[in-house]
């Protein structure tokens, strides 16, 4: 503690503890004001939207108020908990995207084995008499199921599935 001029006794060790919390106010109140400005923005448009039918008879515009009013008593979730990235599987079975091959990983796959074998893999199959490049040799390895990768499909959450080649079905 320090005395002052008119003998009077200050803290200078609570005044950081005092702003700090005044800080906290100021940004829980910040963020308040925040989320209600943008539900009534959200709640005038859904009004408008519904008003652009045509013109609402009392009874609508009742019920209209109705559902506004539910949408205000809505409970905001503000963060939502964390998320644990996981593996889906079950034995033999697609659980997302597509049963067969997208182009896109067809073309991933040959991109990639192709380049391989341009640069000395050795091949799963018999080089065809008409394969004239590692493209060729590639795209028949693929046909085949022959190539041992597997493919990642993920979840915009996060979760993902590992796919063998194998269990892809041919078009």
């Amino acid at each position: 503690m320090s005395q002052t001029k008119d003998n009077k006794t200050t803290s200078n060790e609570s005044e950081p503890i005092l702003e700090m919390e005044e800080t906290l106010e100021e940004s829980n109140a910040d963020a308040e004001v925040s989320v209600n400005a943008s539900l009534e923005k959200a709640i005038e448009t859904f009004r408008k939207l519904r008003e652009q039918k045509g013109p609402l008879s009392d009874k609508e515009l009742e019920e209209l108020d109705k559902q506004c009013d539910v949408i205000r008593n809505r409970e905001i979730i503000m963060s939502d908990g964390a998320h644990e990235i996981k593996e889906l599987t079950e034995e033999g079975k697609i659980l997302m995207g597509p049963p067969i091959l997208t182009r896109f990983e067809k073309a991933r796959i040959m991109g990639a084995r192709a380049l391989q074998l341009s640069l000395g893999a050795p091949t799963f199959i018999e080089i065809p008499e008409n394969a004239t490049t590692s493209l060729d040799i590639a795209m028949e390895e693929l046909e085949q199921r022959l190539i041992p990768i597997s493919i990642r499909r993920v979840l915009p959450n996060g979760d993902f599935q590992n796919i063998p080649l194998f269990e892809f079905k041919n078009e």
